[in-house]
């Protein structure tokens, strides 16, 4: 069971736990603000941009070239930017912090 909590735009912080699916999956099933994932999971949105802090985006890692494509369409972009559809939910990310970026 991972817990996690989103920041969002107005600075809510959202804590949400959850054992499997998408990032985006849980943020979505837990109303959190920012996080719409309009393509519905298939990296072809940007629309549940999040940012991670660097520790964490090493141990989650970089994104995909699939991923790359799809953020720089993104004005917010940053070194830490990832889409919480690709980020799948493991104990890997329990404690973890994400910032919503839209």
């Amino acid at each position: 069971m991972a817990k996690v909590i989103f920041i969002t735009k107005t600075n809510d912080a959202v804590e949400v736990e959850g054992d499997s699916g998408s990032l985006m999956e849980l943020a979505s099933a837990n109303g959190v603000a920012g996080i719409d994932g309009d393509c519905g999971g298939v990296c072809s949105c940007a629309t549940c941009h999040i940012y991670l802090t660097p520790d964490d985006f090493k141990k989650v890692g970089t994104p995909d070239e699939i991923e790359s494509d799809m953020l720089e369409l993104d004005d917010n972009v940053t070194q830490y930017s990832r889409l919480c559809c690709q980020i799948e939910v493991s104990d890997n990310i329990d404690g973890m912090t994400f910032r919503v970026a839209n």
